[in-house]
């Protein structure tokens, strides 16, 4: 599958932290064409990619399948859902947008807007506790389908843009998943000297969790996260940005292995891989947080995908930056050990 497909078959997939059980099984059956694929308890995806050899050094590649979205809390008398946010929701941009509970059935609604015309403030942005879904139907009608505790999908397909751009809901971290997929397919039918285990995994957007437990799945002397940083848009300070189409960028902080940032430089130097540096202080936000510290520790590195619009329904980023993620990683695993 070329990159664009693989995005355009994850990223529509229902996968709101907590409830990814659309976007798992859609991951699981294209990973199952590389090796032994496993769900965990916790909704987790594992792969065994290809041949695992004892006594070979072992590589986990991590991306995660969970994304942003919101959770019922309430039905109103007059038949108006209310939410709360999984995840780091943007509430700026939920007016008007089209969203999807996840009931008994799916139920398509809209969030509620204020026409111009009749507000007082245009730049207020409403708490989440103030958000409302409507759906047409009656409280009596909605509770037949809804219960507290549906999540809310919020809705929007993938569509390329121009120079080899794709805008979609969930490319945080479908695109990281897209890019490991893509690398799967590069090294297939190849000889390596590590085993090599891919984990998509759940729960990121509500604090790195399912990275937490999946990996005591395994026995990991490396993980490289997959995940997407901070692209450059319009007017924004290039020095606290990364540009798109400029290659994806590899983690150095205190946080991360100082081996293995190098390691992944030069092999994209010696493969002729565009790729950016992403300098963090101190933790970085990501899986790589808690893979790092598992167990008696692991030797752990960031590889992310510029993206623009971060938690919207309109994230975007540039396909030459997916492929070329897919590219290190697969050089990275090719890579003859001295």
């Amino acid at each position: 599958m070329q990159m664009i497909d693989i995005i355009k078959t994850l990223c529509p997939k229902a996968g709101v932290s907590g409830a990814e059980g659309d976007a798992v099984k859609a991951a699981a059956k294209l990973l199952s064409e590389y090796g032994e694929v496993s769900i965990t308890p916790d909704r987790n995806v594992l792969c065994k990619v290809g041949t695992h050899t004892e006594g070979r050094e072992s590589l986990l590649i991590d991306a995660h399948i969970d994304e942003i979205g919101m959770i019922v809390t309430y039905i109103t008398d007059d038949g108006f859902v209310k939410v709360s946010e999984c995840g780091g929701v943007d509430v700026r941009v939920l007016a008007a947008s089209v969203v999807t509970i996840l009931g008994k059935e799916p139920v398509t609604g809209v969030v509620t807007s204020v026409a111009p015309h009749l507000s007082d403030d245009r730049d207020a942005v409403p708490e989440i506790g103030k958000v409302l879904i409507d759906t047409g139907l009656s409280k009596e009608e909605l509770e037949k389908l809804v219960s507290i505790g549906d999540r809310v999908l919020i809705e929007n397909e993938p569509v390329q843009l121009q120079n080899g751009f794709v805008s979609a809901k969930a490319l945080d971290d479908r695109a990281g998943c897209a890019a490991v997929i893509r690398a799967l397919e590069l090294i297939k039918d190849k000889e390596y000297e590590k085993n090599v285990t891919v984990m998509f995994s759940s729960a990121e957007e509500i604090g790195c969790r399912g990275a937490g437990t999946g990996a005591y799945h395994g026995e990991y002397d490396e993980a490289i996260a997959v995940d997407v940083t901070f692209g450059l848009s319009h007017g924004e300070n290039k020095a606290e940005r990364y540009e798109l189409s400029k290659g994806p960028a590899i983690g150095a902080s205190a946080s991360l292995s100082a081996e293995m940032s190098d390691a992944l430089a030069s092999c994209a130097k010696e493969n002729g891989i565009p790729f950016q540096t992403e300098v963090m202080g101190g933790l970085t936000g990501t899986n790589a947080d808690s893979l790092a510290v598992l167990k008696g520790g692991i030797k752990t590195v960031t590889l992310s995908i510029p993206e623009r619009y971060m938690h919207t329904p309109v994230e975007v980023v540039s396909l030459e930056d997916c492929e070329n993620t897919a590219r290190l990683l697969a050089a990275y695993i090719l890579a003859r050990r001295v």
